[in-house]
């Protein structure tokens, strides 16, 4: 059984850093929800220096999204590999999250609210 799954608006205004670059900052970001996992932040593609990301050959399959595409991280002084994914054409229960990029989050990439 697939955990259900909540999309709504990210409160305030929300940045994505790597390498020491903003890469993005946003007040429409989504935050999905699903089961007991993490919240994950979702920037809409036009408020992403799509510049700093490749696209990568990665790929795979959430039966309760659909299939992502992801993108490595370009910075000064090293690639990160398949740091952000989109779900391009997401299955209906997500459309909201089409057009839009998730983020791994560790050390080398922040996710916050400003």
């Amino acid at each position: 059984m697939t955990a259900k799954i909540t999309i709504r608006k990210a409160e305030g205004n929300w940045t994505v850093r790597a390498g020491g670059a903003v890469l993005g900052e946003s007040h429409n970001a989504l935050e999905l929800s699903e089961g007991t996992l993490e919240p994950v932040i979702y920037f809409p593609k036009d408020d992403i220096a799509m510049a700093f990301l490749d696209d990568s050959d990665h790929k795979s399959h959430c039966p309760a999204k659909g299939d992502a595409t992801y993108f490595s991280i370009v910075t000064k002084s090293h690639t990160l590999e398949n740091a952000a994914w989109s779900y391009e054409d997401p299955i209906e229960a997500v459309s909201r999250i089409k057009g839009y990029l998730a983020f791994y989050t560790n050390d080398k990439v922040a996710v916050e609210r400003v």
